[in-house]
């Protein structure tokens, strides 16, 4: 009889794809294996010593061990506020216009929850980060999707892009309320300009919709490239939201510090939602968040030195061992199309092969979308020594998988 209860929303959500690879990258440890692992975007760097310090020194304090407040201490709220002016020249109303999350994709799952109505619908690019859409579909909307385009220096062919947006607003029923943007882009790295953001929120004007705006990656830029936020454009305030992570530009993934800033509705429903839902981070982490965002950056350009030099090793050395790859400009992955020799394989046995041939874990594209099929995304979390390693065990794979059709 408990067999025919249904869970609608579990229902709706896919078998992850990703699991699959963490359970045979498991079994093979377990066997002995040394894996390289490339698969997790889960930085292997320590987070710089000012922040940990300043955790610690919070932590020893009364008073600082009790529940804390669901939106962020003013503190870390007011530090969210300034590194927006110092990066961008954006002023925004600490009270109103910016809320800490435990990590940007709890705050952008509650931000779904807290705005979607069921049958709403909201367009995400894809291949996505999956829980830009999947989101949506946890709190009763719908998700429209279409590929995104762009050239061979991963830089976002804005002109398709448009067409595709525009034309998914004639397709839709109901109209589409949010749009979903992830620049620098997880999985495939992909750039934008500024005037992508003025085209999109003059379009979002027009259309009413609302915008979301994930820069996780914004930091982590190379070669002179420099991530814009939406803010930077005059109204944008009016239609969107922008999510950020402490994760990858300090080296704090495990804290779980991210926040939502800008329009006032939008970033009230999640102030509102979360007061219901959580009772904030621990107050020594928000503490020691407001240092890392008001302190000194050296250790971001450190941490951004680390990744490039990574990136620069990773792609020459795989380009030797036969596997053909263009230095993305930003991000911690490398979007890497499968080698021709491998194509026939599809991205899912292409990731296993990897791994049991060459005791190497990427993710397969096909688990960030149906246009993620044919690449792997490849995190930059291995050393040096580790990722050389990686492209003589590739080299090997590879001239096994050519002799095999000879």
């Amino acid at each position: 009889m408990f067999d025919e209860i249904r869970f609608n929303t579990i229902d709706r959500l896919p078998s992850y794809v990703f699991a699959q690879i963490n359970e045979l990258k498991l079994n093979a440890r377990h066997a002995g294996d040394d894996i390289i692992d490339f698969s997790m975007g889960n930085p292997d760097g320590r987070t710089p010593q000012h922040i940990i310090d300043k955790l610690v020194e919070s932590a020893q304090k009364d008073g600082t061990h009790g529940y804390s407040v669901s939106k962020g201490i003013y503190k870390l709220r007011l530090a969210i506020c300034s590194w927006y002016l110092r990066k961008y020249g954006v002023t925004l109303d600490p009270n109103t216009e910016a809320v800490a999350t435990l990590g940007s994709k709890e705050g952008f799952v509650h931000l779904a929850q807290a705005i979607t109505n069921p049958g709403d619908v909201a367009i995400v690019p894809d291949p996505a980060y999956p829980i830009h859409s999947h989101a949506f579909i946890i709190a009763g909307g719908n998700v429209h999707k279409f590929g995104i385009d762009y050239n061979e220096h991963y830089e976002l062919d804005t002109k398709k892009f448009f067409a595709k947006l525009k034309q998914s607003f004639k397709e839709c029923v109901p109209k589409p309320k949010f749009v979903v943007v992830n620049f620098p882009h997880n999985p495939t790295s992909v750039t934008v300009e500024k005037s992508f953001y003025e085209e999109l929120v003059a379009y979002a004007k027009e259309e009413r919709f609302y915008i979301i705006s994930d820069i996780a990656y914004a930091d982590l830029s190379f070669d002179g490239y420099e991530t814009p936020s939406i803010f930077e454009v005059e109204g944008a305030k009016d239609v969107a939201v922008e999510c950020y992570t402490l994760s990858k530009s300090y080296n704090m993934a495990g804290w779980r510090v991210g926040f939502v800033v800008g329009n006032k509705k939008l970033v009230g429903a999640l102030q509102k939602i979360k007061s219901w839902f959580d009772y904030g981070m621990f107050t020594p982490i928000q503490v020691a968040s407001t240092v890392a965002l008001d302190g000194p950056q050296d250790c971001v350009d450190e941490i951004r030195s680390i990744y490039k030099k990574r990136r620069d090793v990773l792609c020459e050395s795989f380009v030797n061992a036969g596997w053909p790859m263009e230095k993305p400009k930003s991000t911690m992955f490398v979007w890497a199309k499968i080698p021709d020799v491998a194509a026939h394989l599809g991205s899912m046995e292409f990731a296993k092969q990897l791994l049991s041939e060459a005791k190497i874990a990427v993710s397969p594209g096909i688990g960030f979308g149906e246009n993620g099929e044919g690449y792997v995304r490849i995190a930059l979390i291995e050393n040096e020594n580790r990722i050389r390693q990686a492209a003589r065990n590739i080299k090997k794979y590879l001239k096994s998988l050519e002799d095999s059709k000879k």
